[in-house]
């Protein structure tokens, strides 16, 4: 059983930065480890639905979603088992519970941006930012 934890958010200004860390531990059913997943981050806002902010691959490359592309930047470290997402000149749209959440890929059909494609899922931790 894959279980990730997410660490990092808390109250921050407008302007300001924030670092989230995401520990993943266990392996699927099949026996793959976090060196094999793709790992997302989502967030999801009072009121509105779940929304995809940043993915990496199992190997390097990386995709957002354009209203954090310039400020936030998705990283992995395989040794470490942990994906972490630095947020930069945070904004107050920005406030939401942050998910991290991991998937196998699919090869050159993959999704990285759908949530229904990803099968684990941490518990979430709070970003607000004031104004």
């Amino acid at each position: 059983q894959v279980q990730l934890v997410e660490s990092g958010g808390g109250l921050v200004q407008a302007g300001g930065s924030l670092r989230l860390s995401c520990v993943a531990s266990g392996e699927t059913a099949s026996g793959e480890t976090f060196m094999y997943y793709v790992m997302g981050w989502f967030r999801q806002a009072p009121g509105r639905e779940r929304q995809f902010v940043a993915a990496h691959s199992i190997g390097t490359d990386t995709y957002y979603t354009g209203s954090v592309k310039e400020r936030f930047t998705i990283s992995r470290d395989n040794a470490k088992n942990t994906v972490s997402l630095q947020m930069n000149s945070l904004k107050p749209e920005d406030t939401a519970v942050y998910y991290c959440a991991a998937k196998l890929p699919r090869g050159w059909q993959d999704n990285y941006y759908s949530s229904s494609e990803y099968k684990y899922w941490g518990h979430g931790t709070q970003v607000t930012v004031s104004s």
